[in-house]
């Protein structure tokens, strides 16, 4: 049994009926535990019944230190602020031998079990971003990604756990400031402050728009195929995180605040399959009167189109400067009609 843990709020439903409908598919024995950040979300998740899921309510693991800090953060710092909590929570009351915790953008290509038998007989397991070298983040953003972390119920795993809760309370906002970044700076020397601490080697795990230009995928009968350009290795994609991933009304718009490239065999391998699915999730929701269609007020987003020529002229100067410009195809956004699917 593989044990799930994730939050988000009203405005992140269709994302995560798409991650339930991916675990469901690829895991032979799974259970989400979905911790609801609003009412609309804990309401809309409880009358559906997933027969794999547990859905709790903000207000049933908040505690003391939580309530004392959360009108010191945004909503977003106060999410981060809760992620080593929520994943304490579940492990604790629900007596879980390991919890998975994973961002609520991120979809499963394959069964993520491969993941958790690398880790061996280690009590935590983090994730790189492995961005791309022209696109590094790693001294602002961290080298770890909070997308997909394991933590074990053992002495090692709590250890990590209470240690990062504790910093995150004390300290998790959206700046950078003496070395750290929300919740995800606190990760960079867990392998030398920790016993136990395992970085993930399979490139399956952690695809994500900062890394995919280091790819090409296809489709093949057993799933996604990735090649690694660099070095010929193959893999086989396991998950992938659609990061800045956003919806307006009767339209998708793919923004990236670094501009990212995406080849457009890629977008057809992973993101036209997931676009598909979250316009479906989004409209029985928007039907259902739960979010606005197809989540966001701006019928015609001006700003994203400012965004999406600003995102271009960005990439093209990184890579002329660098030396990738893929001169066959280059691009970063994508605004899709609703109507293409």
């Amino acid at each position: 049994m593989l044990n799930f843990c994730t939050l988000f709020d009203s405005n992140y439903i269709h994302y995560g009926l798409a991650l339930y409908e991916s675990l469901n598919q690829q895991c032979k024995k799974f259970h989400l535990y979905i911790f609801a950040f609003d009412d609309k979300c804990y309401d809309y998740f409880s009358s559906i019944n997933l027969v794999h899921a547990t859905i709790i309510k903000l207000e049933t693991f908040e505690d003391a230190d939580l309530l004392k800090i959360k009108h010191t953060r945004t909503k977003g710092e106060y999410c981060w602020t809760c992620t080593p909590s929520i994943i304490l929570f579940a492990i604790e009351k629900y007596k879980l031998d390991s919890c998975i915790f994973v961002d609520a953008d991120i979809y499963f290509f394959s069964d993520p079990t491969v993941l958790i038998e690398e880790m061996g007989d280690k009590s935590v397991l983090i994730t790189e971003h492995r961005y791309t070298p022209s696109y590094n983040l790693s001294s602002a953003s961290g080298i770890y990604c909070v997308q997909f972390m394991v933590f074990k119920n053992d002495m090692k795993g709590k250890k990590v756990l209470h240690w990062w809760r504790d910093r995150c309370i004390e300290w998790c906002y959206a700046r950078h400031e003496d070395g750290k970044f929300g919740d995800q700076k606190y990760l960079d020397d867990w392998l030398t402050r920790f016993e136990g601490v395992h970085s993930l080697n399979n490139l399956g795990g952690g695809v994500a728009p900062w890394n995919i230009e280091q790819y090409n995928f296809k489709n093949e009968n057993s799933g996604i195929r990735g090649i690694e350009l660099s070095s010929n290795n193959k893999f086989d994609l396991i998950f992938y995180h659609f990061h800045n991933l956003k919806l307006y009304k009767n339209k998708i718009t793919i923004l990236t605040s670094e501009s990212y490239g995406i080849t457009p065999i890629n977008y057809e391998v992973i993101y036209q399959p997931y676009v598909q699915k979250i316009i479906k999730y989004a409209s029985i929701l928007a039907n259902e009167n739960i979010i606005e269609c197809p989540g966001y007020k701006s019928e015609t987003p001006l700003f994203s189109y400012f965004f999406y020529i600003l995102a271009n002229l960005r990439n093209l100067v990184r890579k002329i400067k660098t030396n990738k410009l893929n001169k066959k195809f280059l691009i970063s956004n994508f605004i899709i009609s609703n109507k293409q699917f």
